[in-house]
């Protein structure tokens, strides 16, 4: 057999802790696929006397993550610091310098620096892998960069983040507000003390950068992704998308149009028929789109210890056996610099939740402001309410420019007849 990969693992938490465990309980059915043995060298974690539910019994520590970059014991490094600066980027670039191979599940990270990292890793002849950044156990890194690869992607569309889809679902199955399903989710662990990085939709961001720069050849744009989170989404707007036939869904999407390319996140009605709206809970799926295959989904867990570490592994094995890629499927020099698609752009159906007095005319004049924006109406509906509420309207479009729409939506907020502040989600055929 041949000499074994020596591996240094930076972080020992959820991940970590998760990936040690693969390796350690899987070690010899691992040696067997790859032709030799995934052999943790050296770990570095914060408190060395923490309780983990992976064994790190006879493992050699070091405190500093940085001397883990300069070992001469070491050929690869696994990243499970998190963030995209500080310690996780200087072990990075250090490791990348010295030629040693790097996997890590820091989407952070390679949305804000793959293309300095990408560079590195060329000019050394290490690898930069992340299979496990995107979608945690779903192997969609892969499947764009080998098994799709003949493909021009038409589109990628995608729940991304399993906390945001959770707490969607649990809204709708158990009738509840946000912010109740929020603290919830905190107390459960499914949500971070501090949520915005994943309800506000930045996670997704970062991730829908990724997947974009593997389906379109670019390097990962992340400031130039349109972010919407959930929380301005109510139980009120899912209660009338399910009377309409749709579910509310946080989605990723990337898509190459006639202007330009389209990096978008934003929460979206999707018609209960798509393979999406089935998707619940802290699962993950992607649609990815081809010109030649048609349709792909790719469903899964999204996160957790587990399914995220099963992918850092498989990661290992490929550097195990030899494989040489480049991180964003073309080399540093060949990657585009696209155009991007103005948001105002964007050609869809919307919805739009309105707050108005109940008196004669008040539609008409609603639906005059659209006429003015020359956008057509596809559906209207209204509930009825004690005298003297606010009526809740609701009106759904066909496919029109954002720019009408957002046009549309500012002369609605100026009418008199409008008493709470106009909502839109926009609809998205898949």
């Amino acid at each position: 057999m041949n000499p074994p990969l020596r591996i240094g693992l930076a972080g020992l938490g959820t991940v970590g802790g998760g990936t040690l465990k693969i390796l350690r309980e899987h070690a010899p059915m691992l040696a067997e696929r790859c032709g030799r043995a995934l052999e943790i060298t050296a770990v570095c974690a914060r408190d060395r006397d923490k309780k983990r539910s992976a064994d790190t019994q006879g493992l050699r520590w070091v405190d500093d993550p940085m001397a883990l970059a300069s070992d001469a014991q070491i050929d690869v490094i696994v990243e499970t610091i998190g963030g995209s600066e500080g310690q996780a980027r200087a072990l990075v670039e250090a490791a990348l310098t010295n030629g040693k191979s790097v996997v890590t599940a820091n989407k952070a990270l390679i949305a804000h620096h793959g293309i300095g990292l990408a560079a590195l890793a060329e000019k050394s002849g290490a690898v930069l892998a992340f299979e496990a950044a995107v979608a945690g156990g779903i192997p969609i890194i892969k499947a764009m960069r080998d098994g799709l690869a003949a493909n021009r992607f038409v589109r990628i569309a995608g729940i991304l983040n399993g906390t945001c889809n959770y707490i969607l679902t649990d809204m709708w199955v158990r009738k509840r507000g946000f912010d109740e399903v929020l603290a919830e989710a905190q107390a459960l662990g499914y949500a971070e003390v501090e949520p915005s990085f994943d309800v506000d939709g930045i996670d997704t961001a970062h991730k829908t950068a990724i997947l974009a720069s593997l389906a379109y050849g670019i390097a990962p744009a992340i400031d130039k992704v349109h972010v919407e989170g959930i929380r301005a989404i109510t139980l009120r707007d899912m209660e009338f998308a399910d009377e309409l036939g749709y579910v509310i869904k946080l989605l990723g999407i990337a898509a190459l149009t006639e202007h330009g390319l389209e990096q978008r996140v934003h929460p979206c009605l999707v018609e209960k028929s798509s393979q999406l709206a089935s998707v619940h809970g802290v699962y993950n799926a992607i649609l990815a789109q081809g010109d030649a295959v048609g349709t792909v989904l790719f469903e899964g867990r999204g996160a957790g210890a587990g399914p995220t570490a099963s992918s850092i592994v498989a990661d290992l094995m490929d550097i195990a056996r030899g494989a040489l890629y480049k991180p964003f499927t073309l080399p540093v020099s060949a990657l585009k610099i696209p155009s991007f698609a103005d948001m105002a752009q964007l050609h869809c159906s919307y919805y739009l939740r309105l707050g108005v007095v109940d008196r004669p005319g008040v539609l008409a004049e609603i639906t005059n402001i659209f006429k003015a924006e020359n956008i057509s109406l596809r559906a209207v509906v209204q509930h009825s309410h004690k005298p003297g509420e606010v009526v809740q309207l609701v009106l759904t479009t066909h496919e029109t420019q954002e720019a009408a729409m957002v046009s549309a939506m500012r002369a609605i907020e100026r009418s008199h007849s409008v008493r709470e502040k106009p909502f839109m989600i926009r609809i998205e055929a898949l």
